[in-house]
């Protein structure tokens, strides 16, 4: 085998890719920038019923929008192909037939099945568990508890997946395998095949099992969904990375947002840890926030316009300089980019703003008075700078005997239609002086 590291992930094109194959995905991608090491993406579509073509598409663009790129795969080749199993096929039967020559194997009903010997130690190190200790006679049992013969050929003539990645990973150079906890029980039948072949063993890194927040296994109601529905909810492929890398491990640093170059700079396999890790979608809402802080307002439109554009907003009424300058003026505000598109809406469209806010509360006996304030402050518009019209604003209400909460609450309810938002001024300035006159007009401010 190489000695640079070759790990692999290899899914079942019998679904698209859910949030545990792309936890998977994602801890060998790491490892493999980490070190310099390959990548290698394999189908398992041994399963010929359930495995489709377009569930292998689904699969690759999950990868892709979670941006786990692959150095080796079925669309791009390699030195170590086929990458789909069932283009494999000549590899399985070589070596069960060396396995039948070798008389380690036997033929039963049109199967193939493996010899499970008594009496031999199966030891393996585990990055993640440590060391592993199994006797032969229990590595695979009967219900009585008997010695069970494992399944390698089935009787349509593929073979089973505890014998086919040992093939697969062996004659691919895979030398360290990284797979979730449930595979453990799996290991030792998969050694004894390895050592009856005279294969060298890889390197094993079990990850802990994900649970939903009732710390039971994961529901697909839960979180266990294609990774795509997560874009159509509002996540970022940057927040559904950084809430995926801290399942089961975080950098000795204890930082906790951090983009793809610096999770590889991070990385440590041995800092995975055993715990079983919680799907806390609170604390996704809260990654994904923090990652669309840190993106560039112009990038950051790029992701929000579709949903505004889906939400009937006249987006091309305005140019992407303005666009992007109303995302920055949002200081961060939304967890998701559907939340930000809805929070932002009255940048785009005041008839969002006629629909939640009729103006009925503002009392009749104060309207003079506010009319008489914001039209002293559109006179002393200036340069309409948050700062400038913050400063005005404070001089004029303190003039006429106002305070900020009941002059400025009046004023962010008819240029938003809302009771949060970003400082008043701060959209008032964004808006411009003719549009913040127009809404405050509608509402008889002015």
């Amino acid at each position: 085998m190489t000695d640079k590291v070759r790990v692999r992930f290899a899914p079942s094109p019998t679904g698209s890719l859910h949030i545990g194959g792309a936890h998977t995905a994602l801890f060998n991608w790491l490892l493999a920038r980490r070190t310099g090491g390959a990548f290698v993406l394999r189908i398992e579509d041994t399963d010929l019923e359930r495995s489709t073509k377009e569930y292998e598409q689904s699969i690759l663009d999950g990868m892709r929008w979670m941006g786990l790129d692959w150095d080796e795969g079925p669309d791009k080749g390699g030195d170590y192909g086929p990458y789909r199993q069932s283009e494999r096929m000549h590899l399985y039967k070589k070596y069960t037939q060396q396995l039948l020559d070798e008389g380690k194997a036997y033929e039963q009903d049109g199967a193939v099945f493996f010899k499970v010997l008594p009496g031999k130690h199966i030891h393996f190190h585990d990055e993640v568990y440590g060391d592993i200790d199994v006797e032969s006679e229990n590595a695979s049992v009967n219900q009585d508890g008997t010695i069970k013969d494992i399944v390698i050929m089935k009787r349509d003539g593929m073979p089973t997946y505890n014998y086919a990645v040992v093939i697969d990973d062996y004659t691919m150079g895979i030398n360290m395998v990284i797979r979730g906890e449930d595979h453990v029980i799996n290991t030792p039948k998969q050694l004894l095949i390895y050592d009856a072949l005279g294969f060298e063993r890889p390197g094993f890194a079990h990850l802990p099992m994900i649970l939903g927040k009732d710390k039971k296994k994961l529901s697909k109601r839960q979180g266990a969904t294609s990774v795509f529905e997560y874009n159509d909810l509002g996540y970022l492929p940057d927040g559904v990375f950084n809430f995926l890398a801290l399942l089961g491990w975080s950098p000795r640093s204890g930082e906790e947002i951090f983009s793809r170059a610096e999770a590889v700079e991070l990385f440590d396999i041995k800092n995975v840890t055993r715990k079983p890790a919680v799907l806390d979608i609170d604390k996704l809402n809260h990654i994904n926030q923090e990652q669309m802080k840190r993106m560039a307002p112009e990038k950051l439109l790029e992701v929000i316009r579709p949903f505004w554009i889906q939400m009937g907003l006249p987006v091309d009424k305005f140019g992407d300089g303005y666009l992007a300058a109303s995302l920055k003026t949002m200081g961060g505000r939304g967890q998701t980019t559907i939340q930000v598109a809805e929070y932002s809406d009255y940048f785009l469209d005041f008839a969002k703003v006629q629909e939640r806010y009729d103006g009925g509360d503002i009392k009749e006996e104060l309207r003079p008075k506010l009319k008489k304030i914001y039209g002293e402050l559109l006179a002393a518009w200036g340069d309409g700078t948050p700062e400038h019209l913050h400063e005005q604003a404070q001089t004029i209400f303190a003039a006429n005997e106002s305070s900020m909460k009941e002059s400025a609450t009046p004023m962010r309810w008819a240029l938003t239609g809302r009771k949060v938002s970003p400082g008043v001024f701060e959209v008032a300035s964004q808006l411009g002086k003719e549009e913040t006159k127009k809404r405050l007009e509608f509402y008889g401010l002015v």
